[in-house]
Formats: C-alpha cells, sequence, structure tokens
C-alpha cells in the first residue's frame, strides 16, 4: 500500500503552489473587498494549464486524473476559496458535466477550449423552488424541428456573469417529471467577442456573505434555442448525468476544505508560538494544545479519505458514498477549524485584515452548495443500506 503521490503529481503540486502563493494570494483580499473576480489572475491560471487539470490530453487537457484535481483545489483552497470556487465551478461541474455526458463530437466541439480557459463554464441546476429538491426544476425545454426551445430560469448559479459555456438541465417531458423526463444540454450564452446570446438575460451578481471573489447570479432564457445534437446523455436522462456531475465535484470539493482547514491550522500553530500572554506563549496553554491537536486529526483524517477517493475515481471503483463523506466531512472540519483559528487568533482573527476573517466567511458556504449536509448523510445512509439489501426509494 503505496500512500506517496507520482512525481508527476508532486510536480504538479509544486506548479500549483508556487501560483497560488505568487498570483492568488496577493489578489484575494480585493477580490474580496470589490467582489469582483480576479481577472488578471484567471488569464495566467489559463496560461499554465489550471483549467484543464483532470481532463485527458486529447481534449487538451493536463491528464492529471481526479488525484491531481484534488491537489489543484487543495492548494488553491488552501490560500483563496473564492479562487478555488471559480476553478472548481468550471472544472468539476461545468465541463465535467461536458465530459461525462457528452458524445465524442460534443466534447472535441467544447472541451479543448474550455481546458484552455480560453471559455468559463458553469452549471445551471437551481431553481428558486429547486434547491436540495433537484428533481423539482421547472424550466423547460420545448422540441422544436431539430433544436429545444429553452424558457424558465436558474439561480446561485456560480460563474455565471462570466461563462459562455454551461451545462444545463430542463423538463422535455412534463409527464414524467425530471427524473425521468428532464434533458441536460451544453449550450453557449456569449459569442466570441463576449455578447450575450439572443434569449439568454444574466442577472446581477449576488451579494453574498462569503466567496465574493466568486461571482454568483440568477440567470434566465427566453426563447433561447439549443441544437439537438449539443443533447448531454440521453433525452430525459439528463437528470442522471447532473446527479452524476455532482458525485465527482464533491471529491474536489472535500479537497478544497482540506485546504482551508490546513490554512487554519498553519496559522493557529504560527499565532500560538508568537503570541504571549499571562507571561508565556499561548502555544504553552494546554486548552490551546487541545485545540491544536483536533484541528490536526481532523485534517490529516480528511486528508487520507480525499485522497482515497480520488484514487477510488482514477481506478473506475465505486464512490458514491465517500464523495458525499468528502463533501460532508470536509465542509464541517473546514468550519471547525477556521471557528478555532478565529478564537485563537481574538481579535486579530475578527479583522478583515488577516486571511483567517475572510475564511470564517467563505467556509460556511461548503455545508450547503452542492447537496446540503442533511443530503449528504440522507445519500451515504442509502448507499449503506443498499450495501445490506434496504432500499429506501424505489
Amino acid at each position: 500500500m503505496d500512500f506517496e503521490l507520482s512525481r508527476e503529481h508532486q510536480a504538479l503540486r509544486r506548479l500549483i503552489r508556487e501560483f497560488a502563493e505568487e498570483e492568488v494570494r496577493p489578489a484575494a483580499r480585493q477580490a474580496d473587498r470589490s467582489s469582483q473576480p480576479p481577472v488578471e489572475v484567471i488569464k495566467k491560471a489559463a496560461e499554465i494549464g489550471l483549467f484543464g487539470v483532470p481532463f485527458p490530453r486529447e481534449y487538451g487537457g493536463l491528464g492529471a486524473g481526479e488525484t491531481g484535481y484534488c491537489i489543484l483545489m487543495e492548494e488553491l483552497g488552501r490560500v483563496d476559496t473564492s479562487f478555488a470556487t471559480i476553478i472548481g465551478a468550471h472544472i468539476g461541474i461545468g465541463a465535467m458535466a461536458i465530459y461525462l455526458g457528452g458524445s465524442k463530437h460534443i466534447r472535441e466541439k467544447y472541451l479543448p477550449d474550455l481546458c484552455s480557459g480560453k471559455k468559463i463554464a458553469a452549471f445551471a441546476l437551481t431553481e428558486p423552488q429547486a434547491g436540495s429538491d433537484a428533481a423539482s426544476i421547472k424550466m423547460r425545454a420545448t422540441k422544436e424541428g431539430d433544436s429545444y426551445i429553452l424558457d424558465g430560469s436558474k439561480m446561485w448559479i456560480t460563474n455565471g456573469p462570466l461563462a459562455s459555456t454551461m451545462s444545463i438541465l430542463a423538463v422535455t417531458d412534463p409527464a414524467l417529471g425530471a427524473r425521468g423526463g428532464a434533458t441536460a444540454f451544453v449550450i453557449e450564452t456569449r459569442d466570441e467577442n463576449g455578447q450575450t446570446t439572443e434569449g439568454f438575460t444574466p442577472g446581477k451578481y449576488e451579494h453574498k456573505m462569503g466567496l465574493h471573489g466568486s461571482p454568483t447570479a440568477a440567470i434566465s432564457f427566453d426563447n433561447f434555442r439549443v441544437p439537438q445534437e449539443n443533447i448531454l446523455g440521453q433525452t430525459g436522462l439528463g437528470f442522471v448525468v447532473f446527479m452524476q456531475t455532482l458525485d465527482v465535484g464533491r471529491v474536489t470539493l472535500g479537497a478544497a476544505t482540506l485546504g482551508g482547514a490546513q490554512a487554519s491550522l498553519q496559522q493557529v500553530l504560527e499565532w500560538a508560538a508568537m503570541r504571549e500572554q499571562f507571561g508565556k506563549p499561548l502555544a504553552q496553554m494546554q486548552s490551546i494544545q487541545f485545540m491544536i491537536a483536533d484541528m490536526a486529526a481532523e485534517t490529516e483524517a480528511l486528508r487520507s479519505l480525499v485522497y482515497r477517493t480520488a484514487w477510488l475515481v482514477d481506478n473506475q471503483k465505486p464512490f458514491i458514498k465517500e464523495a458525499g463523506m468528502c463533501k460532508l466531512l470536509g465542509s464541517e472540519i473546514a468550519s471547525r477549524c477556521v471557528d478555532r483559528a478565529v478564537q485563537v487568533l481574538g481579535a486579530l482573527g475578527y479583522s478583515r485584515d488577516v486571511h483567517t476573517e475572510r475564511g470564517f466567511r467563505d467556509a460556511r458556504i461548503a455545508e450547503i452548495f452542492e447537496g446540503t449536509n442533511e443530503i449528504q448523510r440522507i445519500l451515504i445512509a442509502e448507499q449503506l443500506l443498499r450495501e445490506v439489501g434496504v432500499r429506501i426509494r424505489p
């Protein structure tokens, strides 16, 4: 049993860490305060191939698989959760749906530009009445000749204001509902000049508690035409494609939270060694030592879970249960770690001048998006019960 990363993956980590420290970290505070994505840093990430890390080289990717993608998200999550979210929404769900559900023609048409970063992807699932209950989507796709006409709206779409390519789910057969009558499509919402496609309207940036540097918006469609050849998977089975995509995305969401947890632990270690109270460093106080030990133990356990699950994905083994665990444990461990970091740093941890305050606000969303933690607990339990012959849902 070998837990060492390959030389290629170790080299990839060095590349990403250097980029994260030299480019992402310096831009993170301004992006947070301006609520605008760091456009120049995004361009530099594209130049070194970070937008295509997991995808095969035949489509312009780096071919580093899920393990390489977890390395990417861990290193970015350690420095700036907002930037990790931009990349994660692009690769892990927007482009990943195209890779998992697209025909060879669709992959060859869209993935090269997505892997190069020439175009940015988004994943359009959530609607005003369909969040955790994803099967309640109402957006319609009506067949018209060799095309479909999209009408309706989506909300809370990460990269919505930036993306020119989207994976989207719409109901094509209302009688069957979303589980058997929804179809996934890949659509183009902007042209080469950045102008919006007819029938597509992006909403204003959402004002969020955290992830200020990651643009989120509602989007709407009115008589938006998409060719029939742009279907992902099979007609009526788009829900399956989208759920498979989210399963993969949850692994690397766990990796991003691992980076956040590690950053909190490092901040506490450095501060506890430097800060003195009552005539001695905080590091000599048992209450602080207990926090450090708990943070380190949880972070290391999460690391093992994330990279074991990435190995399962890369080796085509079942991973749905473990993916849910990555998302569930990762989000809660990251939240606990940054909460302890704020406590140890005291008033300084509450200041907007340090990374910890931003990390505290950013961490909370991980317990909500890509399937709330309540949903993850249900999915994990269903998988475990199915293994012993008990089925919860028909």
